[in-house]
C-alpha cells in the first residue's frame, strides 16, 4: 500500500508541473499568433519573387553564360542539407519531424554514392545529426531569432550558404523546413535553393511547353538582373523559412504544452483518487484494530 506521505508529495510535485505547462502553453500562444501574420505576410512576396526569377529565367534561351546560382556548378554530385530546427526542445514532434526528413535524404543520396553536407540551423537538430552523421555535419548556425526572426538573421544564413557554394563545397543546396499549416499541423518541406529551378523547369531540365508567352524588353539584360535577384531570392527563401519555422515550433509547443497540461490534469485526478482511497484504508484498519481490542477486553 503506498504511502500517504509520497502520495501527498507527488501530487504537489505534478501540480507545480501542470503550472509550468500552462505558463508555456500561454506563452507560446501569445508568440504564435504574430509569427504566424509574419509567416503567411512573407508568403505572397516569396512566391512572387520566385515566379520573377522564373519568368526571367525563362526568357533566357539557354543558361550559358548565367549566373552560377541559376546554371548550377555543371555536377550534381555534392549535395548540401540545411535543416530548421529550435534552439529549445519541449515542442512535441517539430524536431523530430526535420531530423527523420534529413536522416532519409542523407541516407537515399548517399545510397546514390552522392557526397552529402549537412549545415544545421538550430541547436537541437545539431545536437543529434552530430551524433548520426558527424562526418557530414560541417558548421551550425544557432541563437537565430532569439525574440522575434529578423531578416538580418536571413541574410547572414544565405550569405553563408553562398560563400560555400562560390568556394565550391557543394553542387546543389537544399533546405529542410515545417511550414506552418495550423498549431496542430506543419508540414515538413524540402526546397532546393541552388541552383535555382524556373517554375516551368521540370527536374530533368527541360522546359515544359505551357503555350505562348508574352515578349519583353528588359533593361538591363536579363542576366545583369539575375545576377543581381538571385542571391537576394536566397535570402528571401530563407528568411520565409525561418519565419514558417517560428510559426510551426510556437504551435508545435502550444500544442505539446496543453496535452501535457491536460495529461497533469488526469494524472492529478489519478493520484488523489488513491489518496483518498489509501487513507479511508488506514482510517479502516485503526477502527478494526480499536474495536478488535475493545471487545477483547
Amino acid at each position: 500500500m503506498p504511502n500517504l506521505k509520497d502520495l501527498r508529495v507527488r501530487i504537489d510535485s505534478v501540480k507545480s508541473t501542470q503550472k509550468i505547462t500552462s505558463a508555456m502553453k500561454m506563452v507560446a500562444a501569445a508568440k504564435l499568433r504574430r509569427a504566424q501574420e509574419s509567416a503567411e505576410a512573407a508568403r505572397p512576396y516569396a512566391m512572387r519573387m520566385e515566379n520573377m526569377l522564373g519568368s526571367l529565367a525563362g526568357s533566357l534561351g539557354s543558361f550559358e553564360g548565367a549566373p552560377k546560382l541559376l546554371s548550377g556548378s555543371g555536377s550534381e554530385q555534392t549535395h548540401l542539407l540545411v535543416p530548421f530546427t529550435a534552439n529549445r526542445g519541449l515542442c512535441g514532434g517539430f524536431n523530430g519531424s526535420i531530423v527523420r526528413r534529413v536522416r532519409d535524404i542523407t541516407l537515399s543520396l548517399k545510397g546514390d554514392e552522392k557526397t552529402v553536407k549537412i549545415l544545421c540551423v538550430g541547436r537541437k537538430g545539431h545536437d543529434v545529426l552530430r551524433r548520426e552523421f558527424p562526418a557530414e555535419v560541417i558548421d551550425s548556425i544557432e541563437d537565430l531569432g532569439k525574440r522575434h526572426v529578423e531578416y538580418s538573421e536571413a541574410v547572414d544564413v544565405a550569405d553563408k550558404v553562398t560563400e560555400l557554394f562560390h568556394a565550391g563545397e557543394f553542387d546543389i543546396c537544399t533546405i529542410i523546413f515545417n511550414r506552418f499549416q495550423s498549431a496542430m499541423t506543419q508540414i515538413v518541406t524540402p526546397q532546393q535553393l541552388i541552383p535555382f529551378i524556373p517554375a516551368d523547369i521540370d527536374e530533368d531540365g527541360t522546359k515544359i511547353d505551357s503555350g505562348p508567352k508574352p515578349v519583353y524588353i528588359f533593361e538591363p539584360e536579363e542576366e545583369s538582373i539575375l545576377d543581381s535577384l538571385l542571391p537576394r531570392n536566397l535570402a528571401v527563401q530563407v528568411f520565409q523559412a525561418l519565419l514558417e519555422s517560428s510559426a510551426s515550433e510556437h504551435g508545435a509547443r502550444m500544442t505539446a504544452m496543453d496535452s501535457a497540461t491536460r495529461n497533469a490534469g488526469d494524472m492529478i485526478d489519478n493520484l488523489t483518487l488513491t489518496y483518498n482511497r489509501t487513507r479511508q484504508a488506514f482510517i479502516t484498519k485503526e477502527l478494526i484494530e480499536i474495536i478488535s481490542g475493545a471487545e477483547a477486553l
